[in-house]
């Protein structure tokens, strides 16, 4: 009945949901989180299920990127539909205190959804170019493991 350590408790394994699927793997994992704290700086980051459908049925293209530990799952069922119908690629990262660290906020976050180009004004040539080719690295390894799911 002792207090657990901060390292005990990040080695804890995490309960994934059964939907889950294509989970990155490790190395996918850290290049998806560091596109989205990339994006978080660019401004191209929508945070939350409801931000995320929202801007996903405007028209807005982009990777999203669920949280695969989500408690209860009715949270985020609708998201690989949604995803689907508008031709969205998804991917599932395994700790949703993961993803909310990388999108540069403190509440744990469910999915995120990184924009091609921001939603309001422009960025910066350099920045632009950055965001870009991690946001395409990323994609061809979705796409690969995607095709390797089906």
């Amino acid at each position: 009945m002792g207090s657990d350590t901060e390292a005990e408790k990040k080695r804890a394994p995490v309960a994934l949901a059964p939907i889950a699927k294509p989970l990155a793997g490790k190395k996918l994992c850290k290049r998806t989180l560091k596109l989205v704290c990339r994006a978080s700086e660019a401004k191209c980051l929508k945070r939350g299920v409801k931000e995320v459908v929202k801007s996903i049925r405007r028209g807005n293209k982009g990777l999203c990127v669920i949280a695969g530990n989500i408690s209860p799952i009715d949270v985020i069922t609708h998201l690989p539909i949604v995803c689907e119908e508008a031709n969205i690629p998804y991917v599932y990262v395994p700790s949703k205190e993961d993803l909310a660290t990388a999108g540069t906020t403190k509440r744990p976050t469910c999915c995120v959804l990184v924009l091609t180009k921001p939603a309001k004004g422009e960025l910066e040539g350099e920045v632009m170019e950055k965001l870009k080719m991690d946001y395409d690295q990323v994609m061809s390894e979705v796409a690969e493991v995607t095709s390797a799911m089906f």
